[in-house]
């Protein structure tokens, strides 16, 4: 029987949309058999204690707000993980019992984000009670933890790359300050009587600990390490327990730059002793780890000095090893608590001065260091740190002159003195034309590089008097003078290139030019590679502290 084509149509369109059917069937079912992609946040980490102790079995929560708790705890080599988690912004907290706890304010996580974050738990109050017999004072919480570190791609102000070079001179001097301990803690003067006694009881009793002990913290004291080492070896020898000789042991070895040996000693010691003498090893840790290029671990120990002691030298270097990281914001905070705690310390007040300096506010810098000038009359360390921000910022403060000028009263055989008052005075002027002081600047920059014939920057300065006077032969002179004595001096090459320009020596003045522009490429690249380093150093010290900072 013949079908009409309208039929065969139909049949046509009916196992089409039959084999549509089974095809949508078909890709329904693969889509319900494939693995959905993966959408949630993955968040995990190591706990420690106060001491960098891993902590197993410590309780791990993250609650986001009108959220149920997530909870787990952290497996044998102490570590927490969670996965899958929804986004969003949670808050989260680590405990154990007889350990401590500690918390962190806001975790944002995103859809997909893999996240760590190392927590390091803080002694409550009755751990703290429990663990030391005299918890810190100094704290407005029982563990001082370094966050929100400040970011050195952003130093603050005006940054040109002499002032950014500037600041961080500022804080390498700032740590300079460190050897006013010697005078907070003075050592015994070399006693030649006693020294001979000594060793005459080591001859006669060689192998006796207390003679070799007594000799060897004596030569330790009085500057000569590698003479009093061997005899410190031995009283280790004869009686490794005892805590004062293999301190000292540890400062002879850290003392011949021998770090490891200095390192192991201490770390040693860590163990058995108390908090006020573990806040002496941390400290000597901290300066080993500095030494030996271990800037993180120095400044965690340094802060774990200033926790157990805050002692004014504890709590200086803690700041300054924070400032010379381009870590100001801490370093601020440190100093500031520590000014509260010994307002009489001119070095706490110059460390305030330099962090604000180094995150570009300049008057206020200015405030804390005439502070630090006033308290201290007598130290050139403030007026210095004046004289050298004034220089850098090109910019007059009358409040900074008139520290100056008491500084060259004070101090009129001091080369910089004479050299930053002459600055100052150059700075103050109304214009170029305005000479009022100009035989005073003259004689304060001679006075300067007769007393140092090696300080450059006052034969530079005493250059550009010279140029603004024409005097074109005195001026080249002098800026030779400040090239023989800083070859580095860019500056200089710069103003004798102009100089010579001026006095129509074109040769000279392109070959000096390119001298300038050599050392400036060299030193902006040099400055870079360091920023570089301590920008590594600022993301470690905020990955392996996420607790934020006491206000």
């Amino acid at each position: 029987m013949r079908r009409s084509s309208s039929t065969w149509v139909k049949i046509f369109l009916a196992l089409s949309l039959l084999a549509l059917v089974a095809l949508c069937a078909q890709s329904q079912d693969q889509v319900g058999s494939a693995k959905p992609e993966p959408s949630g946040a993955t968040l995990h980490g190591v706990v420690r204690d106060p001491e960098g102790h891993i902590v197993v079995a410590a309780s791990i929560s993250l609650q986001a707000t009108g959220e149920a708790v997530i909870s787990g705890h952290t497996d044998s080599n102490g570590v927490y993980s969670f996965s899958a988690i929804h986004a969003g912004a949670y808050t989260m907290r680590a405990e154990k019992e007889d350990v401590g706890k500690t918390s962190v304010g806001v975790v944002n996580l995103e859809p997909k984000e893999s996240r760590t974050i190392d927590l390091t738990l803080e002694h409550d109050k009755t751990t703290a009670r429990r663990n030391s017999a005299a918890p810190p004072a100094f704290f407005d919480e029982p563990h001082f933890t370094v966050a929100g570190v400040t970011d050195t791609t952003n130093l603050g102000g005006h940054g040109s790359d002499t002032i950014i070079r500037n600041r961080e001179a500022l804080a390498a001097e700032t740590a300079a300050l460190r050897k006013e301990t010697a005078t907070l803690s003075p050592k015994k003067s070399p006693n030649a009587a006693l020294e001979k006694s000594l060793q005459e009881a080591v001859s006669h009793h060689p192998e006796g600990f207390e003679p070799n002990a007594r000799l060897g913290k004596f030569l330790i004291d009085a500057a000569r390490p590698k003479e009093g080492l061997p005899y410190l070896e031995r009283a280790s020898t004869l009686n490794p327990s005892d805590f004062s000789n293999a301190y000292e042991l540890a400062l002879a070895y850290a003392s011949t730059g021998d770090y490891i040996r200095a390192r192991t000693v201490a770390r040693s010691l860590l163990a058995d002793q108390g908090d006020p003498e573990k806040a002496e090893l941390y400290h000597l840790l901290a300066e080993v780890e500095e030494k030996s290029g271990d800037s993180l671990s120095a400044v965690r120990d340094y802060q774990r000095a200033a926790e157990l002691n805050p002692s004014e030298p504890n709590l200086f270097d803690w700041g300054v090893e924070l400032l010379r990281h381009h870590a100001a914001e801490p370093a601020i905070q440190v100093f500031t608590k520590g000014n509260r705690l010994f307002p009489r310390s001119m070095r706490m007040l110059a460390g305030l001065g330099a962090a604000f300096y180094s995150l570009g506010s300049y008057d206020i810098a200015v405030k804390w260091v005439c502070d630090a000038s006033d308290l201290d009359p007598e130290n050139p360390a403030p007026y210095l740190f004046l004289g050298k921000m004034q220089a850098a910022e090109n910019a007059s403060n009358p409040v900074v002159t008139e520290r100056l000028a008491r500084l060259a009263a004070l101090q009129p055989e001091n080369p910089l003195a004479n050299y930053y008052y002459a600055v100052s005075l150059w700075q103050s002027r109304k214009s170029p034309d305005d000479v009022a002081n100009v035989n005073q600047m003259k004689s304060l920059l001679e006075k300067a590089v007769r007393l140092d014939p090696k300080l450059g920057l006052a034969y530079l300065q005493l250059g550009m008097l010279y140029s603004e006077q024409k005097d074109f032969s005195k001026a080249i002179s002098t800026y030779s003078e400040a090239i023989k004595a800083t070859p580095d001096l860019e500056q200089a090459h710069y103003r004798l290139s102009q100089t010579y320009r001026q006095a129509g020596e074109a040769d000279k003045a392109r070959a000096e030019l390119e001298i300038y522009q050599k050392i400036s490429v060299e030193k902006s690249q040099e400055g870079e590679r360091q920023r570089h380093e301590i920008q590594q150093f600022v993301y470690q010290l905020r990955d392996r502290s996420p607790a934020s900072l006491p206000q």
